[in-house]
């Protein structure tokens, strides 16, 4: 089964590749930024944030392709329930870095199916991280590591890389961690496929 999938991530699309799912990329082009915020401002909870933006991202590329199957994914990271968005800066990312530094926070992984414009399954996992307390210098020489595109599109810490080193304990399912909570997207396909 090929499935379109309406995500930018090179990591999402890698998952899928590893497990024998072939995709094409076609990107759904979501201000991410306004969607958050008009989801914010009607009080959304970040996990409510995560499940959204990954079906306005299904159904928008899911309208341009009929009956196709399209994948659409979203990933964010819940501290005391709020919201703790991608950084736009360098800068940003160490704030972003010293506000988890030490602390427990929830990274929420949601995938969206969609066809022909209306969503027929999703799913959202959660896992727990704690962050090991570090001095502001071994946050600023992690940083160094990572490009800047990188951290501006993928958030500021890389599981798959150099990341690891950054938590005391990771609850939860690598794979859903990077983005993708493969093993029910898996599942649910191979149902699909049955019918």
């Amino acid at each position: 089964m090929k499935i379109i999938l309406a995500s930018k991530s090179g990591v999402r699309k890698e998952i899928l590749i590893k497990n024998n799912i072939e995709c094409i990329v076609e990107h759904s082009n979501v201000d991410e930024d306004f969607a958050k915020e008009s989801l914010l401002e009607a009080g959304a909870d970040p996990l409510t944030i995560s499940k959204n933006l990954a079906e306005i991202k299904a159904i928008k590329v899911s309208k341009r392709n009929p009956n196709q199957i399209v994948l659409g994914a979203d990933s964010v990271i819940s501290l005391n329930n709020k919201l703790i968005n991608k950084p736009k800066s360098r800068e940003e990312a160490l704030e972003i870095l010293k506000k988890l530094n030490g602390s427990k926070h929830y990274l929420i992984s949601s995938v969206c199916i969609s066809k022909n414009g209306s969503m027929i399954w999703n799913y959202t996992d959660s896992s727990e991280l704690i962050m090991k307390k570090l001095e502001d210098e071994s946050l600023k020489l992690y940083l160094k590591k990572i490009k800047t595109e990188t951290l501006l599109n993928y958030g500021v810490y890389q599981i798959e890389a150099s990341g690891l080193d950054l938590f005391e304990s990771i609850k939860g399912d690598k794979d859903s961690i990077m983005g993708l909570p493969i093993k029910s997207l898996k599942e649910y396909l191979k149902n699909l496929e049955l019918k």
